[in-house]
């Protein structure tokens, strides 16, 4: 992994707030169908890269105040200095919460209030990470809109699109009005091509999903592994029973 030489404010002020609205907001266009994500949370190699992509582009606004950087380096197979050196931006010690280091007057100032933690995002959204992953693929450029950005899932998010370096810029084909008159995004057509292709966006969208996915609940990684022992215990203390029942009722008859 690569550290991004981009300072925190510079950060800020670029890609003006990162890349989900508030936790409290539930609603969505009901015409826009979820993708599905296809997270894996047991990838590694996935979590790796979407919390190397979260830490670029997003943890200059939004904080993960539930995780910490031992945690996240224990979980993900990355030693301290791998940690310290690639993701941490706000000079936190490696044993702290991943709080965002923006000053609360200058989100206030910036974005009218403070961004949100998205420690719990994925399990606050009904659909989970299909969710995510369809909101973030899911910006346009609306010169209407507040700060010029767009959602087809979440319209009037006032949010900007904080990978659109990456993705490129998308623009709305719009279809009949609804029953009030007002004009309804059918699709979004690629109008400008990013960084990467498709097919590379959607597995960092994918990334950075898992990656949310894993913050929301760290210990669903280890109690998945504890599973499979539970299992082979309820298996084996099943045998044990059926030969001490065996046993029992061997001279009954």
């Amino acid at each position: 992994m690569t550290k991004q030489p981009l300072a925190f404010l510079r950060r800020a002020a670029v890609l003006a707030g990162g890349m989900l609205l508030s936790l409290g907001a539930l609603a969505a266009d009901p015409g826009t169908a979820l993708q599905q994500s296809g997270t894996d949370i047991t990838d590694r190699g996935s979590l790796q890269r979407g919390a190397q992509l979260f830490m670029n582009y997003c943890s200059g606004c939004h904080s993960l105040k539930y995780l910490r950087y031992s945690r996240m380096a224990d979980d993900l197979g990355l030693s301290e200095e791998e940690v310290m050196e690639n993701l941490n931006f706000s000079g936190a010690a490696f044993g702290e919460h991943i709080v965002s280091s923006m000053p609360a007057s200058h989100a206030d100032g910036w974005f009218g209030k403070a961004p949100p933690d998205l420690s719990l995002v994925v399990r606050t959204k009904i659909g989970g990470p299909d969710w995510v992953y369809t909101f973030l693929k899911s910006f346009y450029q609306d010169e209407e809109a507040v700060l010029g950005w767009n959602n087809r899932l979440f319209p009037n998010v006032a949010m900007p699109n904080a990978l659109w370096e990456l993705q490129g810029l998308q623009r709305p084909v719009y279809g009949a009005p609804d029953a009030i008159g007002q004009p309804v995004v059918e699709s979004l057509q690629q109008a400008q091509p990013g960084r990467l292709s498709e097919v590379e966006f959607d597995r960092a969208v994918r990334d950075i999903t898992a990656f949310l996915e894993y913050a929301a609940e760290p210990a669903a990684l280890k109690r998945q592994g504890v599973g499979v022992w539970v299992i082979f215990f309820l298996a084996f203390f099943t045998f044990l029973a059926w030969l001490l029942k065996k046993e029992y009722w061997r001279d009954v008859h």
